[in-house]
């Protein structure tokens, strides 16, 4: 099967953890941790290969890491850093086509398609790439690079040899690739959809790849059994880049924050805010706002709105959230929803609708209120964000220090222009 699709995806090796051990020189070849806050009960997001190696994991609670690795060293996250790195490494990626497509912080696809006859060694390219990485960037850090026709397969490459890997799956090799996989070992597939397989008589990624459209249609259900016969024969299903479908904003709460009511009512605060920033910048209004809280022993406070006009004022989602919270209140008498057994909250935002799209209110003077916000952002941007704040964030704590997760890099580029801002 011949194919003119080169794609070459990019897996930045234990990210968040690699920056600190470039940065610090002394942390390199030692296990450590990179946690929101570095409690005891502090939750690992990126733990470094050293730590790997001792069974730590992403998502494990900090005592519990220490447990299967007494010498680890836990680290506050330093988001300026990964960004500062991540933007390095696209620089490099740029120089070589305009085709480069962030997927997450530590995560990235270059389309090769219409540079074929340009580079024609596309291993040869990949090699240049790592070497211009640790030359440029940082000499410690180490990424696993795939290449193939499309960019599930390319994703599926990089998973196979880590760290610092690079593998290639093309039609020649690809039946002996899969022949050693489990269908959980293929991205996007867990046990729910695993079993679902296998009960179609699809037990093995072979099995998957030969099995017909209708039939993997049937056996899931939907179109998405159609999207798994093109990832594996070669088609591309993956490479489409939409907007925002969701926005969020979530907190781990530490045990000294809940201790203080008003802390979790500043925090509750600043997360409304801080998605009134992300749809402001990518020009945005919500219809749906979710919310959940988290409890110790696993209890659990959720709602969902469905807002009547679309949002995009921090404080309207926030009054929003309160008149839920007192209504849940009011019908099951319930104690406050604010307590101090709360470990974590978050709001998400989505069926979105665009700026200039929106049919304003006549009632209300939704220009000048959207040209304020605007303005304020751009204002923010230029002095930083803790120059001009609104009378409802201002507050005696420091609650919501900057963090990043693996996939918050759409709002690092203008929607207009994929280059870094």
């Amino acid at each position: 099967m011949a194919t003119d699709s080169l794609i070459l995806f990019i897996d930045m090796n234990s990210f968040f953890a690699s920056c600190e051990q470039q940065h610090n020189y002394y942390l390199r070849n030692r296990p450590v941790a990179v946690c929101v806050y570095p409690g005891k009960y502090g939750c690992v997001i990126a733990p470094s290969i050293e730590a790997k190696k001792f069974g730590v994991k992403t998502g494990m609670r900090l005592n519990e890491a220490v447990k299967l690795c007494p010498d680890l060293i836990p680290l506050e996250t330093n988001p300026a850093r990964y960004r500062e790195i991540h933007i390095g490494v696209m620089k490099i990626l740029r120089s070589y086509c305009e085709e480069v497509y962030p997927k997450s912080i530590d995560e990235a696809i270059v389309d090769l398609s219409t540079y074929r006859h340009v580079y024609k060694d596309p291993l040869k390219l990949a090699k240049e790439i790592k070497q211009r990485i640790r030359k440029e960037v940082g000499d410690y850090l180490k990424c696993s690079i795939g290449l193939a026709p499309n960019a599930f397969l390319a994703k599926l490459a990089t998973d196979l040899q880590k760290p610092d890997g690079l593998v290639t799956i093309f039609p020649e090799n690809i039946d002996e690739v899969l022949s050693k996989l489990q269908l959980t070992d293929l991205p996007g597939i867990a046990n729910g959809l695993s079993a679902q397989l296998i009960s179609a008589g699809i037990k093995t990624p072979l099995e998957l790849r030969y099995a017909s459209p209708d039939k993997l249609r049937a056996a899931l259900k939907s179109v998405v059994g159609i999207y798994w016969h093109q990832r594996l024969n070669f088609k591309e299903a993956d490479l489409d880049f939409h907007e925002y479908k969701t926005m969020q904003a979530m907190r781990q709460v530490s045990a000294a924050q809940r201790q203080n009511l008003q802390t979790m009512e500043n925090l509750m605060v600043s997360l409304c805010m801080m998605l009134e920033k992300r749809m402001v910048g990518q020009g945005v209004y919500c219809k749906d706002v979710s919310v959940f809280i988290n409890y110790e022993e696993n209890k659990i406070w959720s709602d969902k709105i469905h807002c009547g006009t679309p949002l995009q004022d921090g404080t309207k989602i926030l009054d929003s959230i309160k008149s839920r919270m007192k209504k849940f209140r009011e019908t099951h008498h319930s104690d406050s929803l604010i307590n101090q057994h709360i470990t974590a909250m978050g709001i998400t935002v989505s069926r979105f609708v665009p700026a200039d799209s929106l049919v304003l209110d006549l009632f209300e003077d939704n220009v000048k209120q959207d040209k304020l916000r605007q303005t304020v952002y751009n204002l923010k941007d230029k002095f930083g964000y803790d120059k001009l704040l609104k009378a409802i964030e201002l507050n005696d704590d420091n609650i919501m220090s900057d963090v990043i997760g693996f996939g918050s890099v759409k709002d690092m580029y203008d929607k207009s222009n994929p280059t870094v801002v």
